[in-house]
């Protein structure tokens, strides 16, 4: 998407999407996870606007995101991917060996398509269906 920005961000820059995207029922408390002020947060902008969010967490075997989302009207845009690309690249910068996340099962086939493989069996939580995705970079 021309005109698209990618850039780090604090942890309560990405609060208010991530409410909105992922539990619009819900409250900022909601969105607030174990871990934010340690993690590592980009945001995507288009028109000077938050599109997009994404959130890294050190974990013993690389990094997780987690709380990824895309505002409905940039969906199918190229965002997500481009936040992908992104993120990944972030990992190989700093000689992060893999990328994975628990991915609705839903999303898989998207995962695969920008270069994610699945790992393990599906499991349920909350009532959804989730399967582990992960790239070694």
């Amino acid at each position: 998407m021309e005109g698209l920005v990618i850039e780090q961000v604090t942890a309560a820059v990405t609060w208010r999407l991530r409410q909105v995207v992922l539990y619009p029922a819900g409250t900022l408390a909601d969105v607030m996870i174990d871990g934010d002020f340690e993690a590592t947060h980009f945001g995507a902008y288009h028109d000077n606007k938050l599109v997009g969010v994404i959130s890294l967490f050190a974990t013993g075997d690389g990094l997780q995101f987690r709380k990824f989302a895309v505002r409905a009207d940039y969906r199918g845009k190229g965002v997500g991917t481009a936040m992908l690309r992104r993120v990944f690249a972030y990992a190989e910068e700093w000689k992060i060996s893999s990328i994975w996340c628990h991915a609705r099962l839903s999303a898989v086939s998207y995962y695969k398509r920008v270069g994610m493989r699945q790992v393990g069996s599906p499991f349920e939580r909350n009532g959804l269906g989730y399967v582990r995705m992960a790239v070694a970079i």
